[in-house]
């Protein structure tokens, strides 16, 4: 496998050498561009050549390349926010410039929706893609006031989730488990804080935010439904810089600052809820019952030369659920990023990424050290990621490269003791190996015409040390019985997979202002989340494909017609169709358990989805009121054998109907109103068709086996926020204190919206031979008005 990937590298850095040495007679101009004010790069930059009406952009790290007959040229830097720089320059050899671009004042109260120019949505070859600049997510209404990155993207269209409280999110019916989030390169399995209310993103270390739900580019792969992508900040390069808030769940302080001025900079943000102690004066006879978190992102970064940069970047986070001294649960997050930008020359970006990422969860309870259980869970990864980046010419960037991933798999490590005798029911740990290679292209085929298109080939090993197990046939639906079973050593492989997946994706440009996007990519994920609760919780098991478990196929084909209006492109409109269709979907026989279970995949079962739908999307850029809505009509479907009778039947984040609204209005200077509209269809439940009594106590019975049988009622609720601008307070000649108050109500009008609903049995009486009677009961996580106030600084 290694000779493969080095093979194929080879030919590449082969074939760049050789179009080097053809396009001699050219010469390229290429640097960095970063904000003045904290020198952090800008993501998307436009970079423009008025000559010859060409152009090009900056990448994740602000790097740019633009290649051109030897000459005099006018070039052009924009972004949106930031002041025009135009340079006149003289080409006759390969140069470096590297500019700075300072932030307009007039547009502060403004709402940036994106850091691109005004219509890089309409010229771009990217569709199903979706920016939160974070001035942005910092102006959403928030549960309990608090600013937070996941929950924005669910207004954007195609985002969905199952209620509040509900961990993660859900993309073009996708399951929170194929989604791919990565917090600079590194992959988070549980992205959420206290059971879903909040993520584990840290607002004021976040720079960037980028959402795919399709045309997904070919160096990412792993997952079958989306890429969440995450950036945070470099730190800012030229002062000590503070943020934070203090608000009523919890306060947040980040500190940033240069190491060595315009060279080395540093960023450090943690945040600690402080519900726990908030609550114990209500809970006097319960000391020790607690709900908390806290989380810490680092990252520093050092440039050596005009060629070579180091970033490390770190994240911790925790969370702590006591019901005493002896009993509770906690989980958390740890990951690691170490990545090194190498220009070898003008036209050749190199990143080399190195990470570690571990998601555990532990649980304990009993009275005393004679009864006692505890569970230990956790997935760890470590993964090398080499990346090049060819910039062949003003109408080609090829891209190409790699990645390794060793996982091991720790589905239990569960001790019971019982009346002081210890019971191991430990499961064994599993291992695996992902790699990846891939070669894609950015190409400009003509005025109307481009397209990306590329190819990535993953393979995937199940090793051993471990036991695999063989199942026999069982009736579709019901268990599958072990027929036998087979030791393997270290490093033997028990089950290798290999995929191709190619990605395609094009733009034609109708005029200035219209364009028609289409895309299709196969994507190959080779982990599973295993749960069959009402939505993800931190108990929820991770599994890699094996010898009884195929790795997930996800073919998603995309076709999309993107407007703008005005004379500035001050309207965006857009509209998308989407269909995916899916192999090897997991699924549950009736009654499954999952949990600290060795024959696990005996009760799993595969099938397949479909999931299809319409996207529409109109967004105001600028003004004084400015905002979108967005609206989504889809379905997502399963087909497992054994499971509804063999037919068709929702998913349980089936939603037929999505609309949401987010307007954003300045009053003046210092007052500005936001609010947000949500309004979904109901989730698909299952409830039982019929009953039966056994010695006086009722017993629900599904007697037709279906599936997702029954709606919940349509969700849909309104959030509103003020926020006070506190006056500016000069120091010095260029640095200034800035806070603000946010005031916010969340669930304005109360609406008591379903997340579940179960039946109960009557505690009354019955007399033999009368009907025994049951009721349904609805959980709401919240069902009232929230008021929320908090406070933040900058200085």
């Amino acid at each position: 496998m290694s000779k493969i990937i080095l093979q194929f590298l080879t030919v590449v850095a082969l074939w760049c050498v050789a179009h080097q040495l053809v396009a001699q007679q050219k010469v390229t101009l290429s640097g960095y561009i970063n904000d003045a004010e904290n020198g952090e790069a800008l993501i998307g930059a436009t970079v423009f050549v008025r000559e010859t009406q060409s152009g090009s952009a900056s990448n994740v790290y602000g790097f740019y390349s633009i290649t051109l007959p030897p000459g005099q040229y006018t070039i052009e830097y924009t972004y949106v926010g930031y002041q025009p720089l135009v340079k006149e320059i003289t080409l006759n050899e390969n140069q470096r410039l590297n500019v700075e671009m300072t932030g307009e004042s007039q547009q502060l109260q403004e709402v940036v929706i994106s850091g691109e120019r005004v219509d890089a949505n309409v010229t771009s070859t990217e569709m199903s893609t979706n920016k939160l600049d974070i001035q942005t997510i910092k102006k959403i209404p928030a549960f309990l006031g608090e600013v937070d990155v996941l929950k924005s993207i669910q207004l954007l269209p195609g985002v969905s989730t199952v209620g509040e409280g509900a961990a993660g999110f859900n993309v073009r019916g996708g399951g929170v488990g194929q989604n791919l989030i990565l917090l600079d390169e590194a992959p988070v399995y549980n992205s959420s804080h206290l059971f879903g209310f909040f993520s584990v993103f840290n607002p004021d270390a976040v720079k960037d935010t980028k959402l795919y739900k399709g045309a997904i580019p070919a160096q990412y792969g792993g997952r079958i439904a989306s890429l969440l992508d995450v950036r945070t900040k470099e730190g800012n390069s030229k002062r000590f810089e503070a943020n934070g808030g203090i608000g009523t769940v919890f306060s947040r302080l980040a500190l940033e600052a240069p190491i060595v001025k315009d060279k080395s900079s540093f960023i450090l943000a943690g945040r600690r809820s402080y519900i726990d102690i908030l609550a114990k004066p209500f809970l006097q006879d319960l000391d020790d019952v607690g709900l908390s978190f806290y989380d810490l992102t680092m990252k520093t970064n050092y440039n050596f030369d005009k060629n070579n940069r180091l970033y490390l970047s770190g994240y911790f986070g925790r969370d702590v659920f006591k019901f005493d001294e002896n009993q509770g649960f906690n989980w958390g997050s740890k990951t690691a990023s170490l990545r090194w930008n190498h220009v070898f020359n003008a036209r050749l970006f190199s990143n080399f990424t190195a990470v570690y990422s571990k998601y555990d969860y532990q649980l304990e309870f009993g009275e005393d050290a004679r009864d006692r259980f505890t569970w230990d869970s956790d997935v760890t990864n470590y993964m090398f990621k080499p990346e090049f980046t060819y910039f062949v010419n003003n109408y080609n960037e090829v891209s190409f490269g790699g990645s390794i991933i060793y996982y091991t798999f720790e589905p239990a490590n569960a001790v019971g003791i019982s009346d002081g005798e210890r019971i191991d029911i430990s499961l064994d740990k599993k291992y695996n190996l992902e790699s990846a290679v891939y070669l894609s292209n950015k190409h400009e085929l003509n005025d109307r015409l481009s397209a990306e298109y590329g190819l990535r080939y993953s393979m995937f090993q199940y090793l051993g040390p471990g036991t695999a197990y063989e199942y026999g046939e069982a009736v579709p639906g019901e268990r599958k019985p072990v027929v036998g079973a087979r030791e393997y050593d270290r490093w033997e492989t028990i089950q290798s997979y290999s995929n191709l997946e190619p990605r395609v994706a094009f733009k034609y440009q109708l005029n200035a202002s219209s364009s028609i996007k289409g895309s299709y990519n196969r994507m190959a994920q080779y982990i599973h989340l295993v749960s069959n609760t009402t939505a993800s919780n931190p108990l929820d098991v991770w599994v890699p494909s094996s010898n009884n478990l195929e790795p997930q196929i996800g073919d998603q084909f995309a076709l999309g017609y993107f407007r703008n209006f005005g004379e500035g492109n001050d309207y965006e409109a857009s509209a998308e169709v989407y269909t995916r269709l899916t192999k090897n979907q997991v699924d549950y026989i009736d009654g499954a358990d999952i949990l600290i279970n060795e024959y696990l995949e005996g009760e799993l079962l595969s099938g397949e989805g479909r999931a299809y739908g319409l996207e529409l999307y109109l967004k105001k850029n600028v003004g004084n009121l400015n905002g979108w809505i967005s609206y989504t009509l889809g379905r997502t479907e399963l087909q497992v054998e054994g499971i509804n009778d063999g037919d068709w039947y929702p998913t349980r984040y089936d939603q037929t109907h999505n609309l949401k609204v987010a307007a954003f209005y300045d009053l003046n200077e210092r007052i500005s109103l936001s609010g947000n509209f949500t309004f979904v269809s109901g989730t698909p439940t299952t409830f039982p068709t019929s009953r039966y009594v056994v010695q006086g106590i009722l017993i629900p019975y599904n007697a037709e086996g279906g599936r997702n049988n029954v709606r919940l009622e349509s969700y849909h609720r309104l959030d509103l926020s003020l926020r006070l601008e506190g006056k500016k307070m000069k120091k010095g000649k260029e640095r200034r204190n800035e806070d603000y108050w946010v005031f916010s109500l969340y669930n304005v009008y109360g609406r008591k919206n379903p997340f579940s609903i179960y039946f109960s049995q009557s505690d009354d009486r019955v007399s033999p031979g009368e009907v025994i009677n049951t009721e349904a009961n609805r959980v709401s996580i919240v069902g009232s008005i929230i008021p929320s106030i908090s406070y933040n600084f900058r200085f």
